[in-house]
């Protein structure tokens, strides 16, 4: 059980019954979601990437376990990055029936350096080119508009073709599955190097003044 879960038990329930969305993507990734619960998956990802991450100073977030492993800071850049991209091409499909676009493109820019490794700014070096707390409360915005958008929509909507150069032709439905599970793969990253942050080191007691080398 996560502390979420721990702190909130009825925490997603839907018609009644004690539904969690955490719950979605501990299932098997080729298991089909319905809409509704790919929204709801999708509504859940700003507070379980919070609550991941909330506590993180800036050392933390620039950490890297290694070469080949991202930074925490540079993960929530690429949720954030992407979760902007995702917004507008469902806006576009809808609004403007936009029939063609680089879905795998607005899923992954394929940047995961965040886009403040180019900003230059102060927060540059943990991947995001702002502070922690507006990062979160940017991503948290941009997906209450795209769930907003996304609970209007009835089946036809849902079965809408667009189609992306790459990927072929496939449905909204199937896109926003996509991003759910895409965006799932993250939040496990998230939750695995988080845990594994080294301790802060411990150097000991401070010493009195005027007491070094038993003085």
């Amino acid at each position: 059980m996560t502390d979420v879960q721990a702190r909130e038990p009825n925490r997603g329930r839907r018609d009644g019954a004690g539904f969690d969305p955490g719950n979605l993507w501990l299932m098997e990734l080729e298991e089909e979601m319905s809409s509704a619960d790919v929204v709801l998956l999708l509504s859940s990802v700003p507070e379980r990437t919070s609550d991941l991450v909330y506590w993180l100073d800036e050392a933390r977030l620039r950490y890297r376990h290694g070469p080949a492993f991202p930074t925490l800071g540079s993960l929530i850049a690429h949720l954030l990055d992407s979760a902007g991209k995702v917004d507008a091409l469902l806006r576009h499909a809808h609004l403007d029936g936009q029939t063609t676009a680089d879905v795998r493109a607005a899923i992954d820019p394929g940047h995961a350096a965040g886009r403040g490794d180019d900003a230059g700014g102060p927060h540059a070096d943990t991947g995001l080119g702002e502070p922690l707390q507006e990062a979160l409360e940017d991503l948290a915005r941009i997906r209450r508009r795209t769930v907003d958008l996304l609970h209007g929509w009835g089946k036809a909507e849902w079965d809408r073709k667009i189609n992306d150069p790459r990927g072929g032709e496939m449905t909204l439905v199937e896109v926003c599955r996509l991003v759910a599970r895409h965006e799932m793969g993250h939040i496990a990253q998230l939750r695995n190097l988080s845990a594994l942050l080294p301790e802060p080191q411990d150097l000991g007691p401070v010493r009195p003044a005027g007491k070094l080398n038993g003085k």
